[in-house]
């Protein structure tokens, strides 16, 4: 019947006007998410771009050797880190951005205000200072019972905090600032006091260099949206995407030589497009190594240690342990390393350590050396006197971490890392970073406080601390403590 043809096409037509409506609902959802997550995810970057950044710069090696250590009078010395840092906050015209682990610049030590805490004290005053000037501070932690940090935010400081247990059970150990997008530091120290007079620390402050800048503030703007969240976005805005990587590097001119960089992350899940991973960046500086390769980190473990239902469990994780092998045995490449000797030194470091030493055993070219960096603690009964350095440097490269070489500090928690590679035809040998770098370590690695590998040492076995160190690798994961 006609009217019922009418009743029919009516229904059908709204029919196809409910779904096209629901079509475009559907459509402006999905375009809102796309652009929710491309606006937050990362600010302005002040116009700068890969194309038009600043690719001439300067680079100074800074560091903190304790007062109570005596080198030889002809060695190497480099610029005091917190005379680097105070320079980096008078260069600061616009913004500092800053990560770090820890916070605890001020001391409450009554024994330490009077000379030890002063620089911490000092800096703390004048990043609170930067308000009067104008000058936006931006801070990023793990750490959200922080009094400092608090205090900072209460007067002027932006604070994001990140969740890491939430978001892979580690911590967020990186270290580092950027400073008007156009000077960076990088290196182990993080904001604590005693970072600043009693432990052994060493990174590099990089001038005038804004290409290098642009990567790492997009690390830190990776961080700053974390806040809040428990979970990694699967959409990722351009503007915390690698700029330069590994297969890619910035092309730059450093202290007047040719050089080429990048900068790496860990963990893997805190890696977005071409951003390359610590493990990789690592692994890429061994196999590029053709004379010698020295490193120097506070631990080295090669292994994994989690937890998966309530119940530990350990593994050997051989990624770095194989390419020195690798290195020593098949590439004839010297292979040295420097690690600290402390109070939480694992007693398995020993024994792999021994094991990798005796490689080389009955084989005339191939060389590998462990020593480690041990300072006596009964220097004013102060246990934290340790090698906090986290670098490699090889014939050609550098890498600048802020992971020890640990597998579960690598695959967990929170970490940034700087390569850098210089041409062979350097007209400035004297002041390239690799030739500071190997002076650094070599330094180090003859001082009264390097000490040689004993074959069968068992001494950290047989402490007491010993016994409890390996019935916790049985019984629960290994954590990092709060230094």
């Amino acid at each position: 019947m006609p009217g019922s043809a009418t009743q029919e096409n009516i229904m059908k037509s709204q029919q196809k006007c409910i779904a096209m409506f629901a079509l475009v609902c559907c459509f402006a959802v999905l375009v809102a998410l796309i652009f929710s997550a491309v606006d937050v995810w990362g600010e302005d970057e002040d116009g700068v771009t890969e194309e038009n950044c600043s690719k001439n710069c300067r680079i100074v090696l800074v560091e903190n050797v304790p007062g109570e250590l005596s080198f030889n009078p002809n060695s190497s010395t480099h610029l005091p880190l917190t005379l680097g840092l105070n320079h980096l906050l008078d260069q600061a015209k616009l913004s500092v951005e800053i990560v770090s682990p820890y916070w605890a610049l001020t001391s409450n030590d009554q024994g330490s205000r009077l000379y030890s805490s002063y620089q911490g004290q000092y800096l703390f005053q004048r990043l609170l200072s930067l308000k009067s000037r104008g000058v936006r501070l931006k801070i990023v932690s793990d750490q959200p019972n922080s009094i400092e940090l608090k205090s900072m935010s209460d007067r002027y400081a932006e604070v994001h905090y990140v969740n890491m247990t939430a978001l892979t059970r580690g911590r967020l150990l990186s270290s580092f600032w950027v400073v008007d997008r156009k000077h960076v530091y990088i290196g182990s120290a993080g904001m604590n006091w005693k970072a600043l007079s009693k432990l052994k620390e060493l990174g590099v402050i990089v001038f005038d260099c804004s290409c290098l800048a642009l990567d790492l503030h997009r690390i830190f703007s990776f961080y700053w949206q974390l806040q809040y969240r428990d979970y990694i976005p699967s959409i990722w805005s351009k503007r915390v995407t690698a700029v330069f990587s590994r297969d890619e590097p910035l092309r730059f001119r450093l202290n007047n030589t040719d050089a080429s960089a990048y900068v790496s992350t860990s963990p893997e899940l805190f890696c977005p497009k071409g951003r390359s991973r610590d493990l990789d960046a690592i692994r890429h500086v061994i196999r590029e190594a053709q004379r010698f390769i020295y490193i120097s980190v506070t631990d080295y473990l090669p292994l994994v240690n989690r937890s998966f239902r309530g119940s530990p469990i350990v593994r050997y994780w051989s990624p770095i342990d194989e390419m020195l092998r690798e290195a020593a045995v098949l590439r004839e490449v010297k292979v040295r390393l420097l690690i600290s000797l402390w109070t939480r030194t694992h007693p398995l470091t020993i024994n792999f350590m021994t094991s990798m030493q005796a490689l080389c055993t009955g084989l005339p070219v191939c060389s590998i050396e462990v020593r480690f960096y041990r300072v006596k603690e009964q220097m004013g009964g102060f246990q934290h006197r340790i090698n906090e350095n986290k670098f490699m440097v090889t014939d050609n490269a550098v890498y600048i971490g802020n992971l020890d070489w640990v597998g579960s500090e690598l695959a967990f928690n929170a970490g940034a890392g700087l390569v850098i590679q210089e041409s062979e035809n350097q007209q400035e040998k004297q002041n390239s970073i690799v030739e500071q770098l190997t002076a650094a370590f070599e330094r180090d690695w003859f001082s009264p406080y390097s000490i040689n590998l004993l074959p069968g040492s068992t001494t950290l076995q047989e402490s007491q601390h010993g016994r409890q160190k390996l019935q916790a690798l049985k019984t629960k994961p290994e954590g990092r403590e709060n230094e």
